[in-house]
């Protein structure tokens, strides 16, 4: 009795697929009696972590959201009239429970497989049409990081469209947003881009000058009509950039009516919580012409195998993991799940919905500013639309008043205050404000509601929306929560998500999100922070971040951490501006070179060139590891202008290298530094840590590793982590005093990066402890194993250990088949979807191949049902190659079948029906079908329509 009393239900038990008798059943397929005898062959002895990991033991999951409750009840959720591109908006509960809260939306991958990934393009379609519309602009991508780094991808973009090779100059105006100003003056100086910051009003364009930045509205809330400037500019070859409200756009003339070439701006306040920070969908929206330059992924609309419409990513040629040293931009994945809340908040209150908001804000400032003018409180501007900025009062005064009542302006270093009112207002908190700003008696706004109608706009007339806005029909069809309930579940359906059956993508690891560890990115008191609040509002933040960067320096083995950066790519590009000032410090800025794998992920290359390096590639030896020789001899030709290594450990084929602290130490020899790019650091947490063999830095995927969802492809943080020499360099950030003394300012626009989902990974390790994240760490090795031994005679594994094994993903080799049967490692990720699954990662790192991660969080079964599929595709093969089927009529050449082919009148092919979609009998019970056949990428993108088609459309 007593032991059930102290017992503890394990959450490692929910979040492990198999343990006890499955686990020795996979063990003993592979020769071993022991888990410790596998991981003896798998890790090298030189670098395994033979202790235990110094983190608080495991909670249960009850446990665990109780110490966090308390925590977050040290943050102090308020009213936030701040501003500074961050509003507080209200979520309509049907988005909020139907996609925030739904796993079929936020355990979906990147959607690489379109023809199961129809349901979040469409949405992402519909977040391009309403970008693209508001903005006046011909093309928006899919979703960046934020405003700031998105502010940062225009400029990099213009500078890659200048046709002046002298004009080195960008011009920002001082009334872009703080935090924007900071991440360019971080990004631009690494690729030699001269900032000049001032009044665009004193701006005169000419030929040194490649592009200018303004803000509309500006942080200060003026509207202004930059027409006649961007005119001016063009006439110098100068791109116009704007940095643009996208509430304010439903009431404003657009900035591409003004002339501009790319429009950027966060659209967080359509509906997406603040977050302290994010994560939120920033986006970019420009000409058709400059479709091939514009950053990040973007949706297009093509045809399938029947003619029909089907949606797909576009123009990916374009991109980092093709293009490497020459991308012009590393982002990989963006914020895809934000983006379909914004683009749903959208459709569900439709232009009149979104003008009654925008308009209501609008009147609600008006009501306030006139009644300061009455008062006789001064205010900068006439012409606003959401924001005042009040001088001549006491700033302090103001500020005592309001913040014991959780009230918070904008207070800046030059006296004034900013007033930036939002959807959540109501004309009780006008009151309030105007009490403390001093104005009293009759003139408070609430004693003037009944005469709102004389309130007089502060719109210009040359600067008032003409004509309508999102006229597609997706956009006016679904206002009542009936219709839009129906409308989110039929496009989820269309999308294959971990709610079906596991996704095994190698280097992109898609294990359990548990519900509890999503359970606190809702409470108010994590959602509902404005990034910029004062101290005393986010105590329990400060805890979070505290416990965050000790446990993941515990589990590295590092010195210090950043959470700053709000993806993977960031991660890769903050560690290297670390590196980069560390030695700068070091009179050392003459090296400037990066070594690099030619096996690396695309965006290592892509990242080393934004932060000023020059990439030499290294080759791989006939196993698949560095060529050891190859580095030596390219560190000591560089050895003068080494800055740098980065490398993946395990490596990107799979394989835990023996050599990589004689890599390390051929760097360091050399005078350079270590970049440990920690995409596969969730085969190491608890066997190994990195700070111990050699690396200098490195970055987490909390995505993959921690447990935060994919989201269709974003959310993700990436986080850096450093050794103590390095720590001084950490990325800052001056409106929350971050690391006042480093010369490296901001990475992303909010001081933690995408803060609102931290809670995740907190969660996660909080209830694992150190014993569970081990045999986390552990199980995926041998899931990876076991499918590599059950697969390893139909397909052979391409690389593996000194032992004959792999890490905690392998590459499997289908070259063979093209030769064999004219089968094409796509027509086998095709026919995967008719067993339910999506494919692997496939050519990459090597074409023709496929690579599988299978997770710890998947049971045996699972994945006895995935290589069950695969053996039996390459029985299906088989039929081919015997010459039963022919190679150009198939069941994998045809592949995927959907319900309206299978269910047709007419079946003229050489296999039945159930052939084609009932291959193996477990099938029936767990069908998903395909909603549209394979996808035609070519025509696609010979004919790139990145919009909401007409209900009619048809591909000609």
């Amino acid at each position: 009795m007593l032991d059930s009393i102290l017992s503890k239900d394990r959450f490692a038990h929910r979040h492990l697929g198999s343990r006890g008798e499955q686990t020795a059943k996979m063990l003993k397929t592979l020769g071993y009696s022991s888990m410790e005898g596998l991981i003896k062959d798998v890790v090298p002895d030189g670098i395994r972590f033979k202790g235990t990991l110094d983190l608080p033991l495991a909670a249960e999951e009850k446990e665990a959201l109780d110490i966090l409750r308390a925590m977050a009840n040290k943050n102090r959720p308020g009213k936030f009239l701040i501003g500074m591109g961050y509003s507080d908006t209200f979520t309509p509960p049907v988005i909020q429970r139907n996609i925030l809260e739904n796993p079929g939306w936020y355990t979906q991958y990147t959607p690489y497989q379109a023809e199961i990934a129809q349901g979040r393009l469409e949405a992402l379609l519909n977040f391009q049409t309403m970008v693209s519309d508001l903005s006046g602009m011909e093309l928006a991508n899919a979703s960046l990081l934020d405003e700031g780094t998105a502010a940062s991808e225009a400029m990099t973009m213009a500078w890659g469209l200048k046709t002046e090779e002298d004009a080195t100059q960008f011009f920002v105006s001082k009334y872009c947003h703080p935090q924007t100003i900071a991440v360019l003056q971080t990004r631009a100086e690494p690729v030699g881009i001269k900032l000049q910051i001032g009044d665009e009003r004193d701006f005169h364009p000419s030929k040194e000058y490649f592009g200018l930045l303004v803000q509309y509205p500006n942080t200060r809330g003026n509207v202004s009509d930059f027409t006649e400037l961007f005119a001016k500019a063009h006439a110098e070859g100068v791109f116009c950039l704007a940095a643009a409200d996208l509430l304010a756009l439903v009431l404003l003339k657009s900035p591409g009516q003004m002339g501009a070439d790319i429009v950027v701006g966060n659209s967080q306040r359509f509906g997406v919580p603040m977050g302290f920070g994010g994560p939120h969908a920033a986006f970019l929206a420009t000409k058709i012409v400059f479709q091939r330059k514009i950053p990040g992924r973007m949706v297009g609309v093509s045809k399938d195998s029947a003619g029909n419409p089907a949606i797909r990513l576009a123009l990916q040629t374009r991109e980092q993991h093709i293009r490497r040293d020459k991308a012009t931009s590393n982002i990989c994945t963006a914020q895809v799940l934000l983006a379909v809340m914004s683009g749903m908040y959208a459709v569900y209150h439709g232009p009149q919905g979104l003008r009654r908001i925008a308009s209501r804000v609008h009147g609600l400032t008006s009501l306030l500013a006139k009644s300061l003018k009455q008062a006789g409180v001064r205010f900068e501007s006439e012409n606003f639309f959401d924001t005042l900025r009040v001088t001549g009062v006491d700033a302090n005064a103001v500020r005592a008043k309001l913040e014991p009542q959780n009230i918070h302006l904008r207070y800046d270093t030059d006296g004034t205050i900013g007033v930036a009112l939002d959807e959540t207002t109501a004309v009780a908190d006008l009151d309030v404000v105007a009490l403390a700003l001093g104005v009293s008696g009759a003139h408070l706004p609430s004693l003037t509601v009944a005469q709102k109608s004389e309130v007089q706009a502060h719109i210009p007339k040359a600067l008032e929306r003409q004509g309508e806005i999102l006229t597609h029909e997706v956009f006016r069809s679904h206002a009542s929560e009936t219709e839009m309930l129906r409308y989110i579940r039929s496009l989820e359906v269309k999308d294959l998500s971990l709610t079906h059956s596991m996704i095994p993508l190698g280097s992109c690891t898609m294990k359990l999100n548990a519900t509890s560890e999503l359970f606190p990115v809702t409470w108010p008191q994590f959602a509902s922070l404005h990034p910029f609040a004062p101290k005393e509002c986010w105590m329990g933040y400060q805890a979070l971040f505290q416990d965050l960067e000790k446990w993941l320096g515990v589990i590295t083995g590092f010195d210090a951490t950043s959470l700053q950066p709000n993806s993977g790519a960031q991660g890769e590009y903050a560690g290297l501006l670390v590196i980069r000032r560390y030695l700068e410090s070091q009179k050392q800025s003459h090296r400037d070179i990066c070594l690099i794998p030619k096996s690396a992920h695309g965006t290592n290359p892509a990242s080393a060139v934004m932060a000023g390096f020059r990439v030499v590639g290294i080759e791989c030896d006939v196993a698949g590891n560095i060529d050891i020789p190859d580095l030596v001899a390219k560190a000591s030709e560089h050895g003068e202008k080494l800055a740098a290594l980065m490398v993946t450990y395990p490596s990107t084929h799979g394989v835990f290298e023996e050599n990589i602290a004689q890599m390390c130490e051929v760097v360091h020899r050399h005078g350079g530094q270590v970049y440990m790019d920690g995409a596969n650091m969730n085969a190491q947490v608890g066997l190994c840590r990195p700070a111990q063999f050699g690396p200098d830095v490195c970055h987490l995927n909390l995505h993959k590793t921690f447990c935060i969802p994919h989201g269709g492809g974003g959310p993700g943080m990436g986080p850096i982590c450093v050794k103590s020499h390095l720590a001084p360099f950490l990325p800052g950030h001056a409106l929350q005093h971050l690391h006042p003394k480093s010369t490296l300012g901001p990475v992303s626009a909010a001081p933690w990066g995408s803060a609102s989902i931290l809670p995740i990974s907190w969660m996660y390790i909080r209830m694992m402890g150190p014993d569970g994240l081990r045999q986390a760490s552990e199980l995926a090795i041998l899931n990876a194993n076991y499918m590599a031994k059950i697969l390893g005679d139909a397909y052979p594994v391409v690389y593996a250990g000194n032992k004959g094994r792999v890490a905690h993903e392998c590459i499997i080799d289908l070259r063979p088949l093209k030769k064999s049967a004219g089968i094409e490692v796509e027509d086998v990720a095709k026919r995967l979807m008719d067993y339910g699954y999506h494919a692997p990662t496939i050519s990459w790192p090597v074409a023709g191949t496929m690579m599988i991660e299978p997770t710890e969080s998947e049971s045996k079964a699972e994945l006895d049902r995935f290589c069950d599929a695969m053996l039996c595709i390459r029985e299906e093969v088989r039929q081919i190659e015997n010459g039963n089927w022919a190679k150009d009529n198939n069941p994998l050449k045809s592949a995927p079948h959907t319900c309206a082919v299978v269910t047709s009148n007419e079946w003229e092919r050489p296999y039945t029906r159930e052939e084609a979609a009932f291959p193996k009998p477990w099938i029936r019970e767990r069908k998903f079908w395909p909603p549209v056949g394979r996808v035609d990428n070519v025509w696609g993108d010979r004919n790139l329509f990145c919009s909401c088609p007409p209900p009619d459309w048809e591909p000609e």
